[in-house]
């Protein structure tokens, strides 16, 4: 069996990024041939500006649509609908990024707002994960997924942009406690649609 040919036929039916160790696995053959392949498939995409692409994201190889067409892709899948993260989620989730491990109280405190309608959406979504809780709270921790990488196309967050700085230090914000502080009913979209005051009973 051609080992270029048997790659692609494999990561074409891979629902997530697919290790050089599992692929080596899969095709019986060593990890160098299976890295020098996936590198030169790559190479031939780029050279003959192919509608897709090969990447390495999130330490795993995909196809992706190449960006340039970005535009025919997002007609055909959406065809009209609205798909996309509202402006409260896309926020929420940086929050989430740059300064990960971080508690709910901490996302609310940084935004200003309410967040829990938000993070139920992220959760849901899989940009965002449960990882154990707060030792000094007891408040759960969320960190973004290997999924959030794979649709940034990053191989790790170190690869994120320099952000960081225009957001505040968590330990600058009050996030310990939600007493007195609005809260928000949120629908599924993110959107703010009740004010309420929190009060602790």
């Amino acid at each position: 069996m051609e080992l270029k040919p048997a790659l692609e036929a494999v990561l074409m039916v891979v629902d997530e990024p697919a290790t050089e160790e599992h692929l080596a696995k899969v095709l019986q053959r060593r990890r160098r041939d299976i890295s020098d392949a996936l590198r030169e498939l790559a190479d031939e995409y780029d050279r003959q500006q192919r509608g897709f692409e090969l990447r390495l994201v999130a330490e795993g190889w995909r196809f992706y649509t190449r960006a340039e067409y970005s535009e025919a892709v997002e007609s055909f899948v959406l065809d009209g609908q609205q798909a996309r993260l509202t402006q409260a989620a896309l926020e929420t989730l940086a929050v989430v990024a740059y300064r990960q491990p971080v508690s709910r109280s901490r996302v609310s405190a940084v935004r200003g707002v309410n967040c829990d309608g938000v993070m139920r959406t992220l959760l849901q979504r899989g940009l965002v994960q449960e990882a154990g809780a707060e030792p000094e709270t007891g408040a759960i921790l969320y960190t973004t997924t290997h999924y959030f990488l794979e649709r940034l196309g990053l191989r790790g967050l170190d690869e994120l942009p320099e952000l960081a700085p225009f957001l505040p230090e968590a330990d600058a914000v009050e996030g310990d406690s939600q007493e007195g502080m609005p809260s928000f009913d949120v629908d599924d979209s993110g959107d703010e649609v009740h004010d309420r005051t929190q009060t602790e009973h």
